[in-house]
């Protein structure tokens, strides 16, 4: 291979074989005859045992969910999906999106904002866990559509004639497909018409409906497989929701695609449970996740190897220093405690430490960091098999285009993107679709710059940059990281301040601070509010030290609680969490 050529061409060459696929039916009707006796979904029954769903079963049960959707009129209509990760919301996901159009909606969600979206979308029907649809019938005054169909995951607690049950209506589908009614297995999907709209709150608030279509999502999950081989007997382990595009279309769609299996997690609370129980392989995380499996896996070798090993701050990693013999020791250890099996962490939604990257690589567990957008499918860059770089976003997947729009001097400017993944534009609102859709380009809104060899990096969002008053652009992420990176901190928020009766503006930030760490910091005793500020400070003035002047952090307050985040875990920059009160001192 040539010197001048970018790592991003040599990749180009490397690209794993794909077999094309433009939407869902095809793609389940294509796994079921390929995979038809493997497993696709690992769960659990009521008496807790383990049990397997076929490749043949799952598409069964997506045929007579289907089947009786299109009888009770719902073809080519709008219906939402709400719940926690479980085979029925797969099942009902992939059934809703080729009867009509899917609705996934965010089950955290108030109910106000469940019925906004329902009514928004003109969803005529809504599939989900109990408790989200006992609370949208509860408030169904606020509901335009009086003749919505409810279908319930969960067994009924009392005869509610407004609630159908999922296994009875997939009974009635069932019975009713094998007397003769196959308009399921007829329908034509076009693959660029709408068939998933979304509703995105992001971390600038504004909600907007995103329009995707089948040919987007598979686009994307080709491109993934192109730079990350899913084998057959990888098990992935479903953590994140599914209603979001980045666990939907990389953590369920794309295993479908390749015959692999999913288990989903029974909550945060069970994951190490879960993990030794379903032997995961492959496991799609965000940077949080993956910090507090790290924090776990360095406090016990450090309090588990012997003493001359260990390391004084039970947050430093001990590993490099060990001799060969006890380095495969622990790597067996660790990757016996994550199930056995695991071999690779796909990590998305936030930028993630680069050190910690290389602390699992070092364990033999491959983490590939990438960067998307619910607009794009999600996927733009990624990390991959071939080549690997920590601190970078990754490289062009395949297909995909992106360069940096108006650069400044260091090469920074706003990210956008083009590509077969690019969605259809924002529903019901052309206003906002033309202000991102520009000569065929995506913008992003987040700012970036590209090396010589094609990888992105982040460095921050359009619309969080603070301005001081000489023209200096300061990244709030980037003072973050130095602030997260502190053990004896759990979370930071950044933000440019303007004081009263002065137009500088000043960064200041809010900071949660991890009060288990800061008691072990002062060898076990309960911190008072002026040690906790006090360590604080201190790390505030370490941070500022290794920053330029104009990027110091001028005043901080100590939260009591932690900021309100996206499902994704990315603390939110609107709302209450943007409200800096000194009087917090």
């Amino acid at each position: 291979m040539k010197k001048d050529v970018s790592i991003a061409e040599q990749l180009k060459e490397k690209y794993h074989k794909t077999k094309e696929v433009t939407n869902f039916k095809d793609m389940l009707y294509n796994s079921s005859e390929n995979y038809k006796t493997r497993t696709a979904f690992k769960m659990k029954d009521e008496n807790g045992n383990i049990i397997s769903i076929t490749y043949e079963e799952f598409k069964n049960d997506v045929v007579y969910l289907g089947t009786d959707l299109i009888k009770r009129g719902f073809l080519n209509k709008r219906i939402a999906v709400i719940g926690k990760n479980s085979y029925k919301w797969c099942v009902s996901y992939m059934a809703a999106s080729i009867v009509g159009i899917v609705v996934p909606i965010d089950k955290e969600l108030h109910v106000d904002d469940v019925i906004n979206f329902m009514n928004v979308a003109e969803a005529v029907c809504i599939l989900g866990d109990l408790k989200n649809l006992s609370s949208v019938i509860e408030n169904i005054a606020k509901l335009n559509n009086k003749e919505t169909v409810f279908v319930s995951f969960d067994k009924l607690t009392t005869s509610n004639p407004s609630i159908l049950h999922f296994d009875t209506i997939k009974t009635i589908g069932k019975d009713t497909y094998l007397n003769g009614f196959h308009d399921f297995d007829t329908i034509t999907i076009d693959p660029d018409e709408l068939r998933i709209l979304l509703f995105t709150s992001g971390t600038t608030g504004n909600a907007k409906g995103v329009c995707l279509s089948q040919r987007n999502i598979c686009s994307n999950i080709l491109s993934t497989y192109g730079i990350v081989k899913v084998k057959r007997s990888d098990l992935f382990f479903s953590v994140l929701p599914l209603h979001h595009t980045y666990e939907c279309t990389l953590g369920f769609l794309l295993p479908i695609y390749s015959g692999a299996s999913i288990a989903h997690c029974e909550g945060l609370r069970y994951i190490a449970k879960n993990m030794v129980e379903f032997h995961p392989s492959v496991i799609l995380c965000v940077p949080l996740l993956l910090e507090k499996m790290h924090r776990t896996i360095v406090r016990s070798m450090n309090k588990s190897l012997p003493e001359k090993y260990r390391k004084e701050n039970q947050d430093d990693n001990p590993f490099d220093n060990l001799p060969f013999i006890m380095k495969k020791i622990v790597k067996t250890k660790v990757k016996n405690t994550l199930g056995g099996r695991l071999r690779v962490f796909i990590v998305g939604a936030a930028a993630a430490n680069p050190d910690i990257l290389s602390d699992f690589r070092k364990l033999n567990l491959n983490t590939l960091q990438g960067y998307g957008l619910t607009e794009c499918s999600p996927l733009v860059a990624g990390n991959t098999d071939f080549f690997q770089k920590d601190d970078a976003a990754g490289l062009p997947i395949p297909n995909v285009e992106y360069k940096i729009d108006s650069p400044n001097s260091d090469g920074i400017g706003e990210i956008i993107v083009k590509g077969p993944n690019v969605m259809l534009g924002y529903y019901n609102n052309p206003e906002a679709t033309a202000n991102v859709m520009k000569d065929g380009w995506f913008h992003t809104g987040d700012l970036g710059k590209i090396d010589k060899d094609g990888y992105l990096y982040i460095t921050g969002r359009c619309k969080s940059v603070i301005v001081t008053k000489n023209g200096k652009n300061i990244y709030p992420e980037e003072v973050e990281y130095y602030l997260n990176d502190n053990p004896l901190i759990s979370e930071a928020l950044v933000q440019g301040i303007q004081e009263e009766d002065d137009d500088e503006t000043y960064v200041k930030a809010q900071i949660y601070p991890d009060l288990e760490a800061i008691s072990e910091y002062l060898k076990g005793s309960v911190p008072t509010k002026a040690e906790i500020k006090k360590i604080i400070s201190d790390v505030v003035s370490n941070v500022n030290s290794k920053l330029p002047n104009y990027k110091h952090i001028k005043g901080f307050i100590i939260r009591d609680k932690e900021f309100e985040k996206t499902t994704t875990q990315k603390v939110k920059r609107y709302g209450e969490n943007m409200k800096y009160d000194e009087n917090k001192k």
